[in-house]
């Protein structure tokens, strides 16, 4: 092929695009650059160089096809190769809890005494555990919060609570735990790096509240119901009760029940549980579902409940941190108290509190029990080797449903 008209290439092909034929493009050229040739010579010429384009560019898009299949590949292969990743993390991360977690457990004598009260009629108090958040520390201005703070609030709240009893004359006790007992990681390298402190941090809750049932024993039978919360998922928050149980509320739960054999444990193994208590069906559920709290959530909540037969007298939850209480529904604030989260994200200036029920027969009372400051409150003992260890960080701020009826 000449180079001399190769030259004109552009200009040829936009002239064939534009619907001229080679006789015309021949005919333009001649008169435009005075070129000494025929034109049917010329013609042919034409002809040649469109093929040639037309040529190339069918090889260029073939090119650009086979990079887009090989692009289409790595990416298919990069999917799976997270997917596998992030699956042979967690694996590791859960089974790294689990084996710390079965080696403390061992230390741990599982030989309790719990004691029977007869009973002294229909009387009972619900006792709300709340958003306790163990493994998080607390260092605001206004608020310290760690391990030794939740030991003494937790046996501040136990003796407001025996007071209470026995000025009701109660000697029944339903412990009403709403979720997020402990704080989970974000990442799955974390869950992996941390697990020792995972699994700590979780017998640490488990001892606590054991000393807190036993507490409470002293003076009254007791039975302990529980929900899962949000912020204390393993792996990522669901809305079923096989995901939801893939927690460390459920975890401690059931090893309360294994370390507590004679005390009687409720569980719906997930996000919502109906108890009957002196004739009131009362909800527990952690509150997260909920948004707002607002009144029309609650009424879709027992509506709910109502299409299955079921008529709810009370609900109560946790989560915001903050102390409410309505004729239908109660929401408690947290053994915590404010943090970073409450104060900067939710705007919420909050107390350490924990509410109980007193639950007569067609008559409830509210109560809230203040924890903020616990002078004159040692705490239940604490293994000092298992407490110290790095909590979880303050950082926060930076970015089927299940119908179970007990009577007790």
């Amino acid at each position: 092929m000449e180079s001399k008209y190769l030259e004109y290439k552009d200009e040829i092909v936009s002239l064939f695009w534009n619907g001229n034929g080679y006789q015309a493009i021949a005919q333009h050229l001649i008169d435009k650059y005075h070129f000494k040739v025929k034109k049917h010579t010329l013609r042919h010429r034409i002809k040649d160089i469109i093929q040639y384009v037309i040529a190339d560019k069918e090889i260029i898009q073939h090119n650009i096809l086979l990079q887009k299949r090989s692009q289409k590949q790595a990416d298919l292969n990069r999917i799976k190769n997270k997917a596998f990743r992030e699956h042979s993390r967690l694996e590791n991360a859960l089974v790294e809890y689990n084996k710390v977690l079965i080696d403390l457990l061992k230390a741990e004598s599982l030989k309790t005494t719990i004691k029977q009260h007869t009973s002294k009629g229909k009387q009972a108090i619900i006792v709300q555990i709340a958003d306790t958040h163990f493994n998080e520390l607390v260092d605001l201005k206004n608020n310290k919060y760690d391990f030794e703070v939740a030991s003494k609030r937790l046996q501040k709240f136990a003796h407001h609570i025996k007071e209470y009893a026995k000025f009701y004359n109660v000697n029944e006790i339903f412990i009403a735990i709403t979720g997020d007992l402990l704080n989970s990681d974000r990442r799955l390298d974390e869950k992996l790096a941390m697990s020792t402190n995972r699994a700590k941090a979780t017998f640490l809750g488990v001892h606590l509240l054991k000393h807190f049932i036993l507490d409470l024993n002293s003076i009254a039978n007791v039975s302990v119901g529980c929900v899962s919360g949000n912020e204390s998922r393993a792996y990522e928050l669901g809305w079923v009760d096989i995901v939801a149980t893939d927690n460390y509320d459920f975890t401690i739960f059931e090893v309360l029940r294994l370390l507590l054999p004679d005390i009687n444990f409720i569980t719906s193994g997930g996000l919502e549980l109906v108890v009957e208590v002196n004739g009131h069906n009362c909800l527990l559920i952690h509150g997260h579902q909920l948004k707002n709290m607002q009144s029309d959530k609650i009424a879709k909540v027992m509506s709910k409940y109502a299409r299955n037969g079921i008529i709810l007298d009370f609900m109560m939850c946790g989560h915001l941190h903050e102390t409410k209480i309505t004729d239908l529904f109660a929401r408690s604030s947290s053994l915590v108290g404010a943090n970073a989260y409450s104060e900067n994200a939710l705007l919420l200036s909050s107390r350490a509190a924990q509410n109980i029920y007193i639950m007569k027969d067609k008559e409830r009372h509210d109560i809230r029990i203040d924890l903020q400051h616990t002078k004159g409150f040692n705490g239940y003992s604490i293994n000092k080797e298992l407490s110290s260890y790095n909590a979880k960080s303050l950082d926060k701020t930076l970015k089927k449903q299940t119908v179970f009826k007990i009577v007790i």
